[in-house]
């Protein structure tokens, strides 16, 4: 089964590829490695862990995966110093440090790391670190973009990081020189064979579309993300008001909640406030739900994705996006420009510039053969780059430095 299973990526990026999977994992089959992460759905840093650490076990590897136990007060600050990384300003109390600190002391209680190697992903379990007596490598895998972050936050957080002994960032931008830890970039990607982004039927996506009151025979504009201010769903309202006055479509806004980003069900509040003021309400549809059929659903059907993000890690719902054939138009900030290369796979535009999206979305939206061409680009630009048989070749190379 296990066989079947890889080959079945063979068909997709080749059977050179699966073979140096098999050929690095058999020098690590040995040890014990562990992910640690706050949530186990939403957002792509556990749909990642999702796919990759089965895959791992699937070619002989011993790979664990634990879930940082945080009640709605952690995770409430945790956001916090998410949007602080992110340039926010934040109140750093004492309060926020002992519920932050405390809160992996108990978790550390009992979870037990007798392994070869730790991965921390992101800042929530950060601190972990001090509650073990250290007899192994830990690396720490930021997906944040800390171009800008809080000076407050970062050298209090720096203070943990410091303790690691290899950092992974996204992006050359996010390394940091006053951080005195080896760091690298792995970009992040997506697995070609989920739910998300397996081949569906037209039949399918209709019927998905349908369900969600979505007229599958109008031009679709869509965004899907985390309702997250970074992801600016009220700037992309801007645009598709602008958009709408020219060309007939609708505009789809997807997302679900994730269980550590506590702030995302107001944000779709005040984005259905603001939708429900439209002019084109009737054209707007604002949906809620962790349903991964209907996300690829909607960006199959789709002429046109946007991508709006004011700060941005990296963006895997663009590649999602250009996998299935749909052109992106995109902000120009964080990893997406490794994604979208503008006039080839969509349009690259700073996030402030309105004008300038809606213009793109327009041209894309009246240009059948221009939609086309890019969309096909895209798909073979994501193929070739940020495909999840990539990924774990490269966390391997990373862990036979340390460990192989």
């Amino acid at each position: 089964m296990k066989q079947k299973n890889m080959n079945l990526y063979k068909a997709i990026v080749g059977e050179e590829t699966v073979d140096k999977i098999y050929e690095k994992s058999s020098r690590l089959k040995d040890k014990h490695i562990v992910c640690i992460s706050s949530t186990y759905q939403g957002g792509g840093v556990a749909e990642m862990l999702n796919s990759m650490i089965p895959m791992f076990n699937d070619v002989g590897m011993n790979f664990g995966w634990r879930i940082l136990h945080g009640t709605p007060d952690f995770f409430t600050i945790t956001k916090k110093f998410h949007n602080s990384l992110q340039g926010d300003r934040v109140n750093l109390s004492q309060r926020k440090k002992n519920i932050y600190y405390e809160t992996n002391r108990r978790f550390a209680k009992f979870t037990h790391l007798n392994h070869a190697l730790v991965v921390v992903h992101d800042p929530q379990p950060l601190p972990l670190i001090d509650f073990y007596e250290k007899t192994q490598p830990w690396i720490l895998r930021l997906h944040i973009d800390i171009t800008k972050p809080n000076n407050e936050l970062w050298e209090y957080l720096k203070g943990y990081m410091s303790k690691y002994d290899h950092v992974v960032v996204s992006h050359e931008d996010y390394k940091k020189k006053d951080l005195k830890v080896p760091q690298s970039i792995i970009f992040p990607t997506i697995d070609p064979l989920t739910i998300k982004n397996k081949p569906i039927t037209v039949n399918t996506i209709n019927n998905y579309l349908t369900k969600f009151g979505v007229k599958p025979d109008k031009p679709i504009v869509s965004q899907v993300s985390r309702f997250d201010k970074f992801k600016d769903p009220k700037g992309v309202l801007k645009i598709f008001e602008k958009v709408r006055k020219e060309v007939d479509c609708q505009l789809i806004l997807l997302g679900s909640l994730a269980t550590d980003d506590p702030e995302g069900q107001k944000i779709f509040e005040d984005v259905k406030k603001a939708a429900d003021k439209s002019t084109f309400k009737d054209d707007i549809h604002l949906i809620l739900v962790d349903n991964d059929i209907l996300v690829n659903a909607v960006q199959s059907a789709s002429a046109v994705v946007i991508q709006k993000s004011l700060r941005e890690g990296f963006g895997l719902v663009v590649s999602e996006a250009l996998y299935k054939k749909t052109p992106v138009v995109a902000s120009n900030v964080g990893g997406i420009p490794f994604q979208v290369i503008d006039g080839e796979t969509g349009f690259l535009h700073d996030p402030k510039d309105v004008n300038g999206f809606a213009g793109s979305v327009i041209r894309l939206l009246n240009d059948g053969m221009l939609r086309e061409e890019l969309g096909t680009k895209g798909h073979d630009h994501v193929r070739d780059n940020f495909l999840i048989t990539r990924l774990m070749l490269d966390w391997m190379e990373l862990f036979e430095k340390y460990i192989g």
